[in-house]
């Protein structure tokens, strides 16, 4: 989890130009030989400019892991990145999938 809030990290801040993934979720983490996590598949990542805040686009993700704004608005920020990453945590440690019937509204 160390590794993917680094590489979150660098993507919202290693540039003037932000980087947000909009679709980390557990399939687009790759662990290497030393177990080392590598954020992978930036097929609808958006570049949000220096002045650029958000960016409104239509929402492509996973549900589950998508934040309300880019859900329902398409909203993108680097908060988008910082949502996803919380449920990503709390499926690691809680071993539960967001889509599990627990989690369901009756």
């Amino acid at each position: 989890m160390i590794d993917v809030a680094s590489a979150m990290d660098y993507l919202h801040n290693g540039y003037s130009t932000h980087v947000v993934h909009c679709d980390l979720k557990p399939s687009n983490v790759l662990l290497d030989q030393e177990m080392i996590g590598h954020v992978s598949d930036f097929g609808i990542a958006k570049l949000l400019g220096t002045r650029e805040a958000f960016v409104q686009t239509r929402t492509v993700a996973t549900i589950g892991y998508i934040a309300p704004e880019y859900g329902q608005d398409g909203i993108v920020s680097t908060s988008c990145d910082v949502y996803s990453f919380g449920i990503l945590m709390m499926e690691t440690f809680s071993r539960m999938r967001p889509s599990d019937e627990i989690f369901l509204e009756n």
